[in-house]
């Protein structure tokens, strides 16, 4: 029995050491990128101005056309206004890239051969 004991109390320093450690490295890494998460975002929204085309939580795509503290009036389309809060921009709207096949709405010509 006592020869268990001493085999596992052996190399037990370094696993308590472990065992600690690890978690609050974790903790420490998931805080620090949380922090700079936050900071992103309050520079976005206090970058916001009116004219810029966002993105909301919720997947709208408008334009700002008034700005308050803390609440933000979206155009989504001509003649429709949504009054939001400034949180619920998510940022940027996407810019269209083109792709790398494009479609065309061009009809094909029915007398042409095809195989």
């Amino acid at each position: 029995m006592s020869s268990f004991v001493a085999a596992t109390t052996s190399g037990s320093g370094t696993s308590t050491l472990l065992i600690f450690a690890l978690p609050v490295v974790l903790i420490g890494y998931m805080f620090i990128t949380q922090r700079r998460r936050q900071k992103s975002i309050q520079s976005m929204q206090a970058g916001l101005a009116v004219g810029d085309e966002v993105t909301t939580t919720s997947g709208f795509l408008g334009t700002i056309t008034a700005l308050d503290d803390g609440i933000a009036t979206v155009e989504l389309s001509p003649g429709v206004n949504v009054r939001l809060d400034r949180r619920a921009i998510a940022g940027p709207a996407p810019t269209a890239s083109p792709s790398s096949n494009p479609v065309t709405d061009t009809p094909s010509d029915p007398t042409s051969p095809t195989d």
